[in-house]
Order: C-alpha cells, then structure tokens, then sequence
C-alpha cells in the first residue's frame, strides 16, 4: 500500500458514489418517494466497497482470504439493509425526513436535493474506504482480531435486522394509533437500529489494524466508524427522525425521551 494507492482509490470511490447518488436524485424525481434515496445509498455503498475491496494491489499475488471476508460480509449487510428498506419503501408515499427539507425548501427543492445527495456521498467516501483498508491488510494469519471481527458482524446484523423486525411488529399492530414502540431492545434505546448499524463499521478497524505495526495504514480504517456514528447521531439520522416523531407522536414521545437512551442501549429510567 501506498500514499498514491490510496488516493487513487479515494477518487474512484467518490466518482462511483457521486454517480449512485445522483442516480438516487433521478429515482426520487420520478417516484415522488425519497425513501428510495436511502435504498441507493444501500446498494451503492455495499457495490463500490465490495469491489474495492476485491481489487488486487500491485505486487500482491492474487485474491487473500480476508478479501473474500471483508467482501462477503459488506454485500451481506448491504443486501440485508437494502432489501428492508425498499420493502418499507413500499408501503409509503414519502420519507417523511426527505418530505420536511422539500417542504422547506419549496421551489429550490430539486437542485437543492440534488446537492444533498452529493454532499451524502462525500462523506460515504470514508465508509467505503474503511472496507478497502480492512479488506488490503496484508497479514497472512487468521488472528484472534480477525474471529471478533467476523462475530461482531454477525452480531450487528442480526441485531439490526431483529430491531427492524420488532419496530415493524409493532407498526402492523398499531396502524390506527400515535403509539410509541417501547419493548424489546427500543426499550433499551431509542434507535437500536442505529446502534446496531454504527457497531457493524467497527468490524473493519478489527480486520485492519495490526497491533504489530506491520500495516500502519490500517489505523486509517477508524473513519469509518467515526463517521457512522456521526451522520447517525447528529446528522442524517437520529435528529431529523427525532424531529418528525416529537411531531406526530407528542407528549408520548418526549416521556420516551425522558426514559429511554438516545443510542447507546442502556436499562430505561425508571417513571418514577
């Protein structure tokens, strides 16, 4: 690995995520539904990250194992999230977080979207990029690292698929209602969701970093991680859907705001 390696990677990562998001302004100027932006952003992710990751370095002989890890278990997560929220998408005329900013932004929605979308897929960069570094480290040996990295995933993809499942029960049971979903693992936290997917993006620090020093570059796989948590607790996620349920769900909801962790899973506060 090299410093020009990893720029020319960078480029052509934020070329392939640039063309995906734009692809995703054309979906949602057709549909009329901006839940598909998010379905893109899914696929296109897990696309350009899987390939980066199976590209072969110079003077690297053929494919290495953990390529083939790294590689399988990005298009699992993007396979798994992708596919519950087109089919989510399905059931709704809008994305009420998208819905907000075009109701806000009125004549300029358009081109105003459209630079979101870019300015998305600016700071994806570091996600795919987190995946190429985890998927290059050149160390032969399966280590310790390497198992807790894969059982990390597993973990985090289950969990995100079981909080999906469980706020989907819940939204079947409660159609008519403004009720707010409290058992299960959203009684330990707000968004499990969230945390569930911020902990999937440790498990390429896990497979990059090499506590020997052999690969340094692989500390650079934290941005990942860094910026999941980010975009999920001050940006794209938690605020605006904040926003949208302290709107239609009211006084239920800041009680369960009162009660109940933000994003980290912790024990509910007691009523009392």
């Amino acid at each position: 690995m090299t410093i020009w390696i990893l720029i020319q990677t960078t480029l052509v990562v934020a070329f392939g995520l640039s063309i995906i998001m734009a692809m995703a302004w054309a979906a949602r100027r057709q549909t009329g539904n901006s839940g598909w932006v998010d379905v893109f952003w899914t696929f296109g992710l897990g696309i350009v990250a899987l390939v980066s990751a199976l590209v072969v370095l110079p003077g690297v002989d053929g494919w290495t194992w953990r390529q083939f890890v790294v590689a399988g278990l990005i298009a699992l997560w993007s396979l798994r999230l992708g596919g519950h929220i087109a089919q989510r998408n399905l059931a709704i005329a809008d994305d009420p977080r998208y819905a907000a900013l075009t109701n806000e932004w009125r004549a300029q929605a358009s081109s105003r979207m459209f630079w979101l979308l870019q300015k998305q897929a600016l700071v994806t960069i570091p996600l795919a990029l987190s995946v190429f570094l985890a998927a290059q480290n050149p160390a032969a040996e399966f280590r310790l690292q390497d198992l807790l990295a894969i059982v990390v995933a597993l973990i985090a993809i289950a969990g995100e698929g079981f909080a999906d499942r469980q706020l989907q029960q819940f939204k079947s049971r409660s159609a008519a209602t403004n009720g707010v979903c409290d058992y299960g693992l959203w009684r330990w936290s707000r968004h499990p969701n969230y945390f569930f997917e911020w902990l999937g993006w440790l498990v390429y620090p896990l497979f990059a970093i090499d506590l020997s020093g052999a690969y340094p570059w692989g500390w650079l796989a934290l941005v990942g991680p860094v910026c999941m948590y980010w975009l999920l607790r001050y940006v794209s996620g938690i605020p605006p859907l904040e926003k949208h349920l302290l709107q239609s769900r009211g006084a239920a909801y800041r009680a369960y705001q009162a009660r109940t962790s933000a994003f980290f899973p912790f024990p509910a506060k007691s009523a009392g």
